[in-house]
């Protein structure tokens, strides 16, 4: 293979860089001699390949090295396969560990995603066409189309890259045919990783290049001087809290969330990131009718916790329209969208919270005291994103104090949680396992997900019940308009 080091590859500026070297500290230490994964010489069909392991010895060392289930284990096992670091020798498509006596190998740190290397289409070509020449014209498909494409696109330089193909090649026959064996399994490997086939979801996609790289050495001077000595002075004048007192909290925090933390506990049905399975986020989306027991125990924490989540959030607002104070909610929930919202809209949004909650008249006027009003309207001459910060404050506390403790005896809440189901734990077999590893996608972009919640909420506005005090209101404003002057 011909790869070239480049200093300032991107992978350099992702923060998955960190995970990479603790998963090479643990290949290592799988490839202790004493204390590793047994490795021994294998026959594969009529080739001995040397230093061989089996999947099931990978999951067993797995799961005693680190005390947790073979399931768990399964699933860091076909992550290592995922990322490279362990390569199959029969089954190359399907990058995930059996837990049997399929054979594999642990990859040379050569091909190690932490290198650095730059996957560059002309290495690819070049291992496509010395497959084409060692298949003699019969890839498999996706290698086929591939391939052709990128005939197409470097047809200006595609005899340089035949001739090394046939070098490589050349070079590769006077090997031993062990050796030739190993090279070709590690090489197809790292393509399987980098150039996976349609339909398989590549581990190494990381997304979006960081403009910044984290990993540079700090440079120092007067200005970094100055920004410290700022840093410092802000530091000494922020308020103090006692450690016990703040490690009290923390203690408390996590004995009362332990249980709902999907990491320290297991999730119900099954855990989505060890089987694949899709269950417990269908069961945990945005907007549910039927919410979970856990997810109902978390509204009662805090109130906080009850608006954070939208089903929570929608909940309490029926309990809120049926004791007549549903302008509360409604004007939280204006000021959060005024402060997440685009800079374009922002002027609008200010205004039109002020009409609607603020002004005097509004048809869904708020109660707030004096002071607050004062300082809100004249911060509304030049709006800005937290312009309605100190209004909001004063409307959560009072649904705090007030309306978020009659929620929890309500009728509302009673039902909801008498209604809210309890999955029962669902484990799965090897064999589905690996067919839910087969059927696993990527998760939707954000900014399709926030355009679908966007239609959603158009949505329940037009289908809920018209206020006919705003429609009064546009039309009073409508008939009041003087009609341009007739020319």
């Amino acid at each position: 293979m011909t790869i070239r080091n480049v200093r300032d590859h991107g992978q350099r500026f992702r923060p998955r860089m960190a995970c990479l070297k603790k998963v090479e500290a643990v290949m290592l230490e799988m490839q202790d001699p004493k204390t590793g994964v047994k490795s021994q010489p294998q026959k594969l069909v009529i080739t001995t390949i040397p230093h061989a392991i089996t999947g099931e010895d990978v999951v067993t060392w797995l799961a005693n090295r680190y005390t947790i289930e073979a399931e768990e284990a399964w699933a860091l096992g076909t992550m290592l396969v995922a990322f490279g670091y362990i390569y199959p020798l029969q089954d190359h498509k399907r990058l995930v560990i059996k837990p049997d006596t399929a054979l594999y190998r642990f990859q040379t740190p050569y091909f190690w995603p932490a290198q650095q290397w730059p996957v560059e289409d002309t290495d690819y070509a070049i291992y496509l066409a010395k497959r084409n020449i060692r298949k003699k014209g019969v890839l498999e498909m996706h290698e086929q189309e591939q391939y052709n494409g990128l005939h197409k696109w470097m047809n200006h330089k595609w005899d340089f890259i035949v001739m090394q193909a046939k070098e490589q090649y050349r070079a590769g026959k006077e090997r031993k045919k062990p050796d030739r064996a190993v090279f070709d399994c590690q090489e197809r490997a790292y393509w399987v990783v980098h150039r996976p086939p349609p339909g398989t979801v590549s581990a190494m996609d990381y997304g979006l290049e960081r403009m910044v790289d984290p990993n540079a050495e700090e440079v120092t001077g007067q200005s970094c001087v100055c920004v410290c000595m700022i840093f410092t002075q802000q530091s000494i004048m922020r308020p103090r809290v006692k450690s016990s007192v703040s490690i009290g909290a923390l203690v408390k925090y996590s004995v009362t969330c332990n249980k709902h933390d999907p990491f320290l506990a297991p999730c119900l049905p099954s855990n989505p990131w060890v089987t694949d399975d899709v269950t417990y986020w269908l069961l945990n989306m945005a907007n549910v009718d039927v919410p979970t027991k856990m997810r109902v125990e978390r509204w009662t924490f805090s109130f906080g916790e009850l608006l954070s989540d939208p089903r929570g959030r929608d909940d309490f607002r029926l309990f809120l329209k049926k004791e007549f104070s549903g302008e509360n909610l409604a004007f939280w929930e204006a000021c959060e969208d005024l402060k997440w919202g685009t800079a374009a809209t922002m002027n609008e949004k200010a205004q039109q919270v002020y009409k609607t909650f603020l002004a005097r008249g509004a048809p869904r006027w708020i109660n707030i005291d004096g002071k607050t009003m004062e300082v809100t309207v004249k911060g509304l001459k030049h709006p800005h994103r937290y312009v309605l910060d100190a209004a909001q404050t004063h409307i959560f506390m009072l649904m705090k104090k007030d309306s978020y403790g009659r929620y929890l005896k309500s009728p509302v809440f009673k039902d909801t949680q008498k209604r809210a189901i309890g999955p029962d734990q669902h484990r799965f077999s090897v064999s589905q396992l690996e067919a839910n590893a087969r059927k696993r996608r990527p998760s939707i972009s954000p900014i399709i997900v926030r355009q679908q919640e966007k239609e959603e909420r158009a949505r329940m506005a037009t289908s809920g019940p018209v206020d006919i005090t705003q429609v009064m209101s546009k039309l009073s404003n409508k008939g009041k308009e003087v009609p341009p002057p007739k020319k």
